[in-house]
């Protein structure tokens, strides 16, 4: 598939060859990019990258070698300089030819999305906007690192401040948004003048190699972004490295707390957006068909496998009534390969990821709840008949201290509580420890008014199931799912990838002398 990727100028006469090569017994093997060329990794370690509808291999991915990975930050390093010095017009030009050489190759990359993640073309295509957005907002660089100054604030002394870069940031992405985490980072990383080294997941890397080839057909110089490949290893080398100044991960708790407790350990900034168990709060004024309607889409979805998925419904009164007619929603939605025309679902990741879903499941029965809705071994068509599918399901009757509560099950499985009233549900939704996104369905400004004011969950919605914020705002995870001082995108964004520089400078048109002053000079007194 990805050999069929065309496009004008330099990606149409390279094609796949420049990040994939077919030397491994007939199976394509995935190169680094190191300082602006795709190289061939000299690693004995490979993992095998499959369709997750077929369980077909469709590359083999490298476990980089030390001198891999050294070679990689060194070329950021080196390329650090000059970038630094790079005007910030011209920054925000290239990536203003980014963001056109994306729209020109969008649905390719979908398409490789697809394959290689399994969500739905549709999903895919969703996937690569949101992260497109970050583009976007990263043209408005210019104005984004822009500083402060007051004058005479002091006889003839001033005072100003403005923005810098780091120098080398490093990225962990995961395998559920291919296109859009690594642009939450490469773009508002390399436009504010640091250089990078990413690190995508070992599950999806073409989407990546894709990208990062892009960005040098736009304009990016070489050694500015660099992308290794592996696992742990990878991850401890860039928690380590004393040339990498900050670390941007999305991921899992246990992947996300090890790296910010290292990183942070070692001098390093990072923001670690980790797990989530993302409540809707439905009361009884609210609009039932658009509200049914949107838990539907928001809980199965991707097959779940979003951290901001809708995993948890607090019904509150009568709106356990409406339970029914979200299970009849859930049953009409279509489970095949994310390419077919149609489909709703794709499958989850890996064999694994379907196994710890069933497992999580069948505690819930064992654990005194009812599954409404199982969606153990879906029908689907024959020739998927070996892919990683689960279908939409429904868990009732569930109580804080059931497994399929507290854990996040990352997948198309939906949790059922019940509340008597608002205040009920929204001391429930605040004792749980994750703080990702929330949302609740209501007519009543005043409830939801009362809603945003306590509710601990940072991301929040009114009517709105998954409250992404667009990026000139910033994506704001709180307690369990978050750690870290800046969060992702906007404002904090750019606080996050740079440093402030603060200038007091006193020009005086005479050369008198004043008597010399060994006290603590009060500034603003004259």
């Amino acid at each position: 598939m990805i050999s069929s990727i065309k496009n004008s100028g330099k990606f149409l006469n390279l094609g796949i060859r420049n990040f994939h090569s077919s030397s491994s017994n007939y199976v394509n093997t995935t190169k680094l990019f190191i300082n602006g060329k795709f190289v061939e990794s000299k690693s004995k370690e490979w993992v095998e990258v499959k369709n997750p509808a077929t369980q077909e291999v469709i590359t083999k991915v490298p476990i980089s070698t030390m001198d891999e990975m050294k070679a990689a930050v060194d070329a950021a390093v080196k390329a650090f300089p000059a970038w630094r010095d790079t005007s910030v017009s011209n920054r925000a030009r290239i990536m203003q030819n980014y963001r056109a050489l994306i729209i020109k190759n969008q649905e390719k990359i979908a398409e490789c999305i697809t394959e290689e993640q399994g969500k739905t073309l549709p999903d895919a295509r969703g996937d690569l906007f949101r992260g497109l957005e970050i583009v976007e907002h990263s043209c408005s660089v210019p104005s984004l690192m822009m500083g402060e100054t007051v004058e005479n604030v002091s006889k003839d002394v001033d005072i100003y401040s403005y923005l810098q870069p780091l120098g080398v940031c490093a990225g962990v992405a995961p395998f559920n948004f291919p296109a859009m985490i690594p642009l939450w980072m490469i773009p508002m990383a390399i436009a504010t003048g640091n250089t990078f080294v990413l690190k995508p997941s070992e599950r999806v890397p073409t989407t990546t190699m894709i990208l990062v080839q892009l960005a040098q057909e736009a304009g990016v110089p070489d050694g500015v972004v660099n992308v290794i490949h592996g696992q742990k290893d990878a991850v401890n080398f860039i928690c380590d490295d004393p040339n990498i100044k900050a670390i941007s991960f999305v991921g899992s708790d246990q992947a996300g707390k090890h790296i910010h407790a290292r990183g942070t350990a070692n001098g390093k900034r990072v923001q670690s957006n980790m797990a989530a168990k993302n409540h809707a709060c439905i009361l009884p004024d609210a609009a039932k068909e658009r509200t049914l309607d949107a838990m539907a889409g928001a809980a199965f979805g991707a097959s779940g496998q979003r951290c901001m998925a809708l995993s948890a419904a607090v019904f509150v009164g009568e709106t356990k009534d409406w339970i029914p007619e979200l299970v009849q929603r859930a049953k009409n939605l279509k489970i095949t390969a994310g390419k077919e025309d149609g489909a709703d679902l794709g499958p989850v990741i890996s064999p694994e990821s379907k196994e710890r879903i069933h497992r999580i499941i069948q505690s819930a029965i064992d654990e005194g709840a009812k599954v409404v809705l199982d969606g153990r071994n879906p029908k689907v068509p024959q020739q998927y008949a070996k892919g990683n599918f689960v279908g939409p399901t429904i868990i009732t009757g569930v109580k804080p201290h059931m497994t399929c509560y507290k854990e996040e099950i990352f997948g198309p499985v939906l949790v059922c509580l019940e509340s008597e009233n608002l205040d009920d549900a929204i001391t429930l939704i605040n004792s749980n420890p994750y703080g990702n996104g929330t949302a609740i369905f209501t007519q009543s400004g005043a409830a939801a008014r009362k809603f945003q004011h306590l509710i601990q969950s940072t991301n929040c919605g009114i009517n709105i199931p998954i409250p992404v914020p667009l990026p000139f705002f910033s994506f704001t995870g709180s307690k369990g799912s978050f750690l870290g001082s800046n969060h992702f995108y906007g404002k904090e964004g750019v606080k996050f990838f740079t440093q402030i520089k603060t200038i007091t400078s006193s020009w005086k048109d005479d050369d008198v002398s004043a008597g010399v002053a060994t006290h603590m000079p009060v500034l603003g007194k004259q």
